[in-house]
Order: C-alpha cells, then sequence, then structure tokens
C-alpha cells in the first residue's frame, strides 16, 4: 500500500473506531500501558509529547503524574480521537494538557521541545516507522527520552485472526507490517538508527480480559484497526464474522469471559546531550 494511502486509510479508519476504543480496549490495555509509564518514570514539572494519544488513554494519566508544573501535548492522525480526547479534558477540567491532530512522522513541533516521548500502541501503524522515530528524537531535548510500547509477536498475540478474517471480506491491507517492529530486536534497532543511546528493552505477556462476547466483538471490529474495513460489511457478512471471531478465540473462554494473551514489547531511549 502506498504511504499516503496508508495513512489515509489510518485517519478515517480511526475516526471511526473512536467512539468504541475506550470500551473495548481501556481497561485490557491499561496493565500495560502502565508498565509503559512506571518504564518512562515521569517526573514532577516535565513537559510530555504523548504521540498517537488517541482518547488519552496514557496521555491523562501522564498529566496526573507530572502535575500542574508539567504539561502534555498529546498528537494523533485521527480528528475523532482528538476531539474525543479534548472532550474529555474540558469535561474534566484538566488544564494541563493540549490535543493537536498531527503526522506522527512529520511532527509540527520544534526540535527540542520535551524532556519526554511516549508512544503507546501507535508506531505499528506507520508507513514509515524509522522517520517517525527520528521525528521523535528531533522534538526531545538533549538528555531527554523517549519510550515505546508495541504488539510483540504474532504467535504470542491470540486475537490476531482478525485480520485474515476482515480480510476474506474485504481487503483492507490495515497494517502489513504490524507486528514486525515486536519481532526480534527490530524496535531497539529502529531506535538506536534514529541516535539514542542507553537503549532498554522489555518483552512481557498479559492477558486482555473481555467479560462478553460483545465486548470482544466490539473491541476486534468497531475499535481497532479494522473500523473502517468493517464499515462496508452488510448485516449477514458482520454476523458471520463475528461468528468466526469468536470462534477463533474460543480456547481462551471460561465462566468469567475471554482471557486472550497477548505480548507486548517496552523499548527506551535517551538523547545525547
Amino acid at each position: 500500500m502506498r504511504p499516503e494511502l496508508q495513512r489515509r486509510v489510518q485517519r478515517y479508519g480511526w475516526d471511526y473506531s473512536s467512539p468504541y476504543y475506550e470500551k473495548g480496549w481501556q481497561l485490557q490495555l491499561w496493565p500495560a500501558q502502565k508498565r509503559l509509564l512506571e518504564k518512562a518514570n515521569l517526573q514532577k514539572g516535565e513537559k510530555v509529547l504523548d504521540i498517537s494519544c488517541g482518547t488519552g488513554l496514557v496521555t491523562f494519566p501522564i498529566a496526573e503524574t507530572v502535575g500542574p508544573e508539567g504539561s502534555v501535548t498529546g498528537i494523533d492522525l485521527s480528528e475523532g480521537m482528538i476531539e474525543k480526547a479534548a472532550s474529555l479534558a474540558d469535561k474534566d477540567s484538566v488544564s494541563n494538557v493540549s490535543f493537536q491532530r498531527m503526522d506522527a512522522e512529520k511532527l509540527d513541533l520544534p526540535d527540542d521541545s520535551f524532556n519526554i516521548a511516549i508512544n503507546s500502541l501507535g508506531l505499528m501503524y506507520y508507513p514509515d516507522p524509522d522517520k517517525a522515530i527520528r521525528e521523535t528524537y528531533r522534538v526531545v531535548k538533549p538528555k531527554g527520552r523517549a519510550a515505546a510500547l508495541v504488539w510483540g509477536r504474532r504467535k504470542e498475540c491470540g486475537w490476531t485472526d482478525i485480520f485474515p478474517i476482515v480480510d476474506r471480506r474485504v481487503e483492507s491491507d490495515v497494517c502489513p507490517l504490524f507486528f514486525q517492529l515486536g519481532t526480534g530486536e527490530t524496535l531497539q534497532k529502529t531506535f538506536r538508527k534514529a541516535g539514542f543511546t542507553d537503549i532498554v528493552s522489555e518483552r512481557f505477556d498479559m492477558k486482555l480480559h473481555f467479560d462478553s462476547d460483545e465486548q470482544a466483538v466490539i473491541a476486534a471490529f468497531l475499535g481497532g484497526a479494522v473500523a473502517l474495513a468493517y464499515r462496508k460489511f452488510d448485516e449477514q457478512t458482520k454476523e458471520e464474522a463475528h461468528a468466526e471471531y469468536l470462534e477463533s478465540i474460543g480456547s481462551y473462554r471460561d465462566e468469567t469471559g475471554y482471557d486472550i494473551p497477548g505480548e507486548f514489547v517496552i523499548v527506551s531511549g535517551k538523547k545525547f546531550g
């Protein structure tokens, strides 16, 4: 897929998923995202960039940690995500956050602006992750740092049949290299090429709990990467796809719902200065 087309697919796909993203993923992703923020070692008063912030799932915890003397700028390619995040900030009167629609591969931000940049589960969707990490390096201050969370290896993530299930019904090519960054040392090498030093990597497993069939379906089809392709399904196709997906995760079901395995990778590094 051409880079400009992939960006368009990502932008409008996440626009469509923004109303469902929190319901499908907030509780499920928080343990991994919390671990990312712990590794980031955020400090009071720091100026933070949250790249691919979505609806603010990590933006708001960051804002609380850095306190009123600090600040967080959340950026995302999806206008729907940014609008949702901004409305939540207004609703809860969070004054030390701001949100802008922006391409992670072309940050409209000055050099050496932030103490730390965070990227939680955004890098897998970019046409050129290397360029995005170079841009991250550029906007971080000397002696500043960056930390990123990505999904791990495909074989270790129990929900991945969603991609072929959708692709069999409508061609999507949502993220052809989705799991590449979480395989081997790919993400560490990307950080190193961008100029980061003192690189630390951690790979870990976590279960994603979904209370019901409905919640699992919302997360997979409406709240995630295939939302744009899913819009093309008629009602019968939707029902067939739902049934096939639920069958694919059936082995992870018990009396409490689904506990689906997921593997994650966190990589962090520092900017020389």
